[in-house]
């Protein structure tokens, strides 16, 4: 299965899911690649860390512009295959698509980030007349921990009028253990936060749900 995380602006959390998805299976003993398509090489850093560790292992790999083929090749080859994009319109994303089984766009509750979903949308349209197996699911990321804030359900409202595209019910908060894991070649189901655990665990249920 080919799972890539996908955005048209940076910023939003890509590589903070991907890196904690491929963790998640990992220690699921799951048989994982983490492809790292994003030439600020995030993805590729933390899984460089992870390797000099006795940390379940996630396989790596850098891969650019048109990486429909080799994904295809590596989903023959390993169980999962998790994709970081660029958080951009992009070479990297559109080929993606192509060949992937799940898109997830990460998005932060701000209008900034709102205004970007319609054009991520008519792009998934576009792949999805070729990859007519497409799923795309959009989770919010980077939220606003103070309950006062209202623009965690001011987004709800907004992208629930996007009947291409799923919104899962997991919200992804801004936290510290995210960026501490990050940095550490970690999944934050291997550090000691058990809120940012059970956000991942919950995340990876919706979507096996949907598969």
């Amino acid at each position: 299965m080919i799972i890539l995380i996908g955005s048209i602006k940076g910023g939003v959390g890509k590589s903070t899911l991907a890196t904690n998805i491929a963790a998640y299976l990992a220690v699921k003993n799951k048989d994982v690649i983490l492809v790292d398509s994003d030439r600020q090489s995030t993805s590729s850093n933390w899984y460089y860390d992870r390797s000099n560790t006795d940390l379940p292992i996630v396989h790596g790999a850098q891969k650019y512009d048109n990486i429909s083929t080799t994904l295809k090749d590596f989903n023959r080859r390993y169980e999962y295959v998790v994709v970081d994009c660029q958080g951009r319109d992009s070479v990297e994303l559109r080929t993606g698509l192509i060949a992937v089984d799940i898109c997830i766009i990460p998005c932060k509750p701000s209008q900034a980030d709102l205004d970007t979903i319609h054009s991520m949308q008519e792009m998934l349209k576009m792949a999805s007349s070729i990859n007519q197996g497409l799923k795309s699911y959009c989770v919010l990321t980077i939220c606003p921990n103070n309950p006062a804030v209202t623009e965690i359900a001011d987004s709800i409202d907004f992208l629930k009028k996007y009947d291409d595209m799923q919104l899962l019910s997991t919200l992804i908060y801004d936290r510290k253990n995210y960026r501490d894991a990050l940095a550490l070649g970690r999944g934050v189901v291997e550090m000691d936060n058990d809120k940012a655990k059970h956000e991942i665990e919950s995340l990876m249920k919706e979507l096996a749900h949907g598969c």
